[in-house]
């Protein structure tokens, strides 16, 4: 049976539309959750990346019977000890807000000089199957952080990671350009290669 479509696990359109540019390639259908059904939402408790990812695909491939692309990434500050981390989309608290995230960050930041605010946005995807297996992937993109918000493009903690080998924050980035470098890329480099491992078996 040929894998005719992935069900991406996130409600977050600009996530969706982030792994829907970077799985073009595939040659099969990629949706997110919102596009085929209502499915309730998958509690996040785990204490890192690869928990919470295996647990958002393994649900949602257990509930739909389908393959499931699940990720869970963030941003890790050296100078913060990693964290915001597994919390970063809830760093400032309920409800979700990019803007009092970056305000927080930078808050935290304040007295941290520029040659300390190295920073990464790490990315663990997971694919899990209809019968129960879960595949995993990691990306990682390093950075520093800015002393101010720069640029409009991009979502959450964009503004403020500034990639030097640029000289452009996330948020400056065009599409392609983001795409071409992040850590959700990274991770999807290795995760096509076991789309392609798995399609591979099935038709052997």
């Amino acid at each position: 049976m040929a894998m005719r479509r992935i069900l991406v696990a996130s409600h977050n359109p600009h996530k969706i539309r982030e792994i829907k540019e970077l799985t073009a390639e595939l040659n099969c259908e990629v949706v997110g959750l919102s596009e085929v059904g209502d499915y309730p939402p998958v509690v996040e408790d785990g204490e890192t990346f690869q928990e919470n990812a295996c647990k958002k695909g393994a649900e949602i491939a257990k509930l739909s019977g389908e393959f499931v692309l699940a990720d869970d990434s963030g941003l890790e500050v050296d100078a913060l000890g990693g964290a915001p981390g597994v919390h970063s989309a809830r760093f400032a608290g309920e409800p979700v807000s990019d803007s009092r995230n970056n305000e927080l960050l930078l808050e935290k930041l304040a007295s941290i000089p520029l040659e300390q605010r190295g920073a990464q946005f790490r990315c663990v995807m997971a694919l899990a199957t209809p019968g129960g297996q879960v595949e995993f992937s990691e990306g990682i993109c390093r950075g520093v952080i800015l002393f101010e918000p720069r640029g409009s493009g991009g979502f959450g903690y964009d503004p403020l990671f500034y990639v030097p080998e640029l000289a452009l924050s996330f948020a400056e980035l065009s599409s392609a350009q983001k795409n071409s470098i992040s850590h959700r890329f990274r991770a999807m480099q290795g995760m096509l290669q076991v789309i392609k491992e798995l399609e591979a078996e099935k038709s052997s």
